[in-house]
This record gives structure tokens, sequence and C-alpha cells, in this order.
């Protein structure tokens, strides 16, 4: 139980100080942030470098460690002229910042489609995900790519790597050993492979993080605190524990309070099931 907790961290929301984020981890025994430096008070270019400086070293003292989490909404599946060089620059500028941060792992996503033009998008977001990869192994920077939530058939807009298929387009065809995976298993369950069929397809030895929030099986992206949808949560640390993975959990839904309670929950969960 001690183990799993202390393996259990959060994601810090955006519009919280990481600051304060970081006293609340202290306050708790968390030891790993996904931080967001996208918006105020956060945002990576409004920073000072002295800042920055504070916060890698309060968590070096407190011994937490981070990652860097970029927003979804940045379309790295972006072709468009003059947007595509801005993705690009994002992509890069964050993964300085998180060196700068004393970040460990930067997550990033495939991007998103329209539906036909799938395929040209597919494309963009690999040939910008391997130069990506290319500039983590100069810098040394494990790059996690996030398997994203299913949205429903009649949407404009849907995510890249939502389903074992194209996650694994990009897992098949980037060769580097800085490509991680990020598991998202609430994602994972609204998809009907499920949480099992994507741990069978993929395996653990790509997986460096595991993020947990519940929902209801084939349903729609909710992020519900563990135990208000149908996500087994006994079955997956079953199935992960079982391959050897010994890697961080992220929580990632509600207030920071429901994270922070929500740890002990599934902490006691995993312990009552005598895993």
């Amino acid at each position: 139980m001690q183990d799993l907790r202390q393996r259990i961290g959060i994601d810090l929301r955006e519009h919280v100080k990481i600051e304060d984020g970081i006293q609340l981890a202290i306050e708790h025994d968390i030891r790993f942030l996904d931080l967001k430096i996208d918006v105020p008070p956060n945002a990576a270019h409004a920073m000072s470098p002295e800042r920055m400086d504070m916060i890698r070293s309060a968590c070096a003292e407190h011994g937490i460690r981070t990652g860097v989490h970029t927003m979804s909404a940045v379309n790295t599946a972006e072709f468009a002229a003059h947007v595509s060089d801005g993705v690009d620059r994002y992509l890069i500028s964050y993964m300085d910042a998180c060196k700068r941060l004393g970040g460990e792992w930067i997550v990033v996503h495939a991007g998103y489609h329209f539906g036909s033009d799938r395929k040209a998008r597919m494309e963009a977001s690999l040939s910008r995900l391997g130069r990506i990869c290319e500039y983590a192994e100069k810098i040394d920077l494990p790059v996690l790519l996030e398997n994203m939530n299913r949205e429903p058939d009649d949407a404009e807009v849907h995510y890249l790597a939502y389903d074992i298929e194209e996650t694994l387009f990009y897992f098949d065809r980037l060769d580097s050993e800085q490509l991680r995976w990020a598991f998202t298993a609430n994602h994972a369950h609204l998809v009907p492979e499920g949480i099992g069929g994507f741990i069978e397809a993929m395996g653990m030895d790509r997986c460096d993080e595991i993020r947990l929030a519940d929902c209801f099986a084939c349903g729609k992206e909710e992020h519900l605190r563990p135990g208000e949808g149908n996500l087994d949560f006994i079955d997956l640390f079953k199935r992960v524990e079982a391959l050897g993975y010994k890697g961080r959990y992220i929580n990632a839904f509600g207030t920071m309070d429901d994270m922070i309670r929500g740890r002990e929950y599934l902490a006691e969960l995993y312990s009552d099931s005598n895993l």
C-alpha cells in the first residue's frame, strides 16, 4: 500500500501556481507532479529564470519529481504554413523549459484531425514527433506520447492515437529510445478494446506513466473521481503490476483536493484487494 501510494502523483491544474502545488506535495508526501506551463500564473514565456531555478531547487530539496504536460489544443498534426512552424517552436521551447524546471519527462499528443484529412494529419504528426524525438535525444528528455480519448462519431474534431491501431501507428514507426508512453487508462476505457486490450497490444516496457480517472466504458470523456464510473482500478493495477510496472501513476480528475483524496482511496483499494 505504501509503495503504491508514493507512486501516485497528481496533475497540477493549470491555474494552480506551481509553488502552491509544490507546497501541497510537501504536505501530503506527493512525489510526482505533472506541470502545465501554458497560461498564467505558470505561463512559460513569462517565467523568469530565477523563478524557474527556485521551482527546480524546491522540488530537488523535497524529492518531488516533475514533468511538463503540453496542451492538447496545440495540434501536433498541423500542416498549415506558418502555423506548422509555430507548433514546432512550441514543443521545442517547452522541452527546453521542462529541462530548466528540472523536469524529467514531457507529455505530448499526436494531434487531431477533421475526418477527411485524417491520413494527411497522421503523416504530419508522425513527421513532427520524429523531429521532436531527435531533439529529445540531444537534450536527454523522455517524450511520453499519450493515448487520447475517443470523440463521438459525428464530432467535427477527432483526436489521433485514441485506439490501439492509431497509437501503434506512431510507436511502430518512430525509432527513438526517448519515445515513451503515457497510458491514460480512462481513455482506453472509452473504446471497445478497453484497458486490457491496450495493455496486451502495447505491453508495459515503453510505459513510464499511467494516468488515472474514472469514467464509463465506451462512454464519453468525463474524468470522474474514482468510484463514480465503472473503471475497474483493481483489475488495472493487477494487470500492470503483474507485468512488472514500477512507474508512476498520475491522478487527473476534479480539484486538487479530489486528487489528494483519490490518492488515499486508490491506495486503500489496492491494499484491500490483497494484490
